[in-house]
């Protein structure tokens, strides 16, 4: 035996353990606290009588959508070099790229996981002893688990004009062009206009116990504004660390910075969203979980740009332009998709493609 062996672990391998434990852990922390997130705020829906699917894309949207909204405002505002506004600018086309392509993609994962797992179990119950297993023991996921799809496809066209004209601001400039960004605060105006007058009520489903207030019927107003409010918190602090440790671990695999901002960071921004969908499908609210995501990318194109647009050169360099191209691919794809009726699970977790494609773009560009 050599002498002196083992070696004691150097500080630099003790610390690359403790970013991997803490990365585990703020997942952990996120998917959790979405549970309650997803809880609490359908009967905040009930409590302010807005329709079921305004739930998803008005109020479940505004609290996942924070923590990149967040992101970009301190970038902006407060960063005082042409590096944190370049942070801001990214944060900003980052956030509806990861969602239109791994956040509808893990969407249309769960809905078949979903599937399978209800058929398995109904083919136990029905099967004769001895028997075969029916093959047809559930019902397959059809568009009527969906919602209504019209409504996406008018979210989806909504979302397309917008973004469209921000990654075209990003490739010019001129005088007035910082004065814009006020435009894009009034497309969000109106689409949370729209949403609000849209219905309210309920639509006859039960809720779930607050998880505050398990043994009561109905919570009271201030459970749920706590459990609102607090889980939020937990998902903003969260989705932060989760970045940070990513930013750490990025370099002791020898990823590039880059990489490591602009393809992994925008999945952790939006990893709310994402747990949130995961969350709905398995409870079978899946248009819930679809509106959590349209109406997130509603916001992602319009605050955070109109952020950039006032506080940045907003121009952008092939990178953020591929972004942006991706984007457009997804969601064309998507409506395409809608209008032709092949909008299925399958179809729908093909999305999650276009962020491979993106990552191999980035190839030839950092390089």
């Amino acid at each position: 035996m050599v002498e002196g062996w083992p070696r004691r672990r150097t500080g630099r391998d003790d610390r690359s353990v403790w970013h991997f434990v803490a990365l585990i852990a703020c997942a952990v922390a996120i998917y959790f606290s979405c549970e309650w997130f997803v809880n609490a705020v359908e009967w905040l829906g009930k409590r302010l009588d807005v329709g079921r699917i305004a739930v998803g894309t008005i109020l479940a949207a505004f609290g996942t959508a924070l923590p990149e909204s967040v992101v970009t405002f301190v970038a902006v505002v407060f960063g005082h070099d042409t590096a944190s506004k370049d942070i801001g600018i990214g944060a900003a086309m980052g956030g509806p790229l990861a969602l239109s392509t791994v956040a509808y993609g893990v969407t249309g994962v769960m809905v078949l996981l979903v599937y399978r797992r209800v058929r398995a179990r109904s083919a136990r119950v029905t099967a004769p002893v001895g028997g075969p297993v029916p093959g047809d023991a559930a019902p397959r996921p059809t568009r009527d688990n969906f919602g209504d799809l019209r409504k996406l496809a008018r979210d989806q066209r909504w979302f397309l004009v917008i973004f469209v004209v921000k990654v075209g601001l990003g490739l010019v400039a001129f005088a007035v062009k910082p004065w814009l960004g006020l435009a894009f605060f009034a497309a969000y105006a109106v689409y949370f206009w729209r949403e609000i007058r849209a219905g309210g009520g309920d639509d006859g489903d039960e809720l779930d116990p607050l998880l505050l207030q398990r043994r009561r019927p109905v919570p009271a107003t201030w459970a749920v504004v706590a459990q609102t409010l607090g889980t939020l918190a937990i998902i903003f602090v969260a989705s932060q660390l989760f970045v940070r440790q990513l930013d750490a671990i990025g370099p002791m695999l020898g990823l590039p910075a880059a990489v490591t901002a602009l393809l992994l960071s925008p999945i952790a921004t939006e990893l709310p969203e994402i747990m949130n969908a995961i969350i709905w499908v398995r409870q079978g609210k899946t248009p819930l979980a679809l509106a959590n995501i349209s109406g997130a990318m509603m916001i992602q194109a319009t605050v955070p740009s109109g952020l950039g647009l006032l506080f940045t050169p907003w121009l952008f360099d092939s990178a953020l332009l591929l972004s942006g191209i991706v984007t457009i691919a997804a969601i064309v794809f998507l409506l395409i998709l809608l209008r032709t009726g092949r909008f299925t699970a399958r179809t729908l977790a093909l999305s999650a493609l276009f962020y491979l494609v993106f990552a191999i773009g980035l190839v030839p560009i950092l390089s």
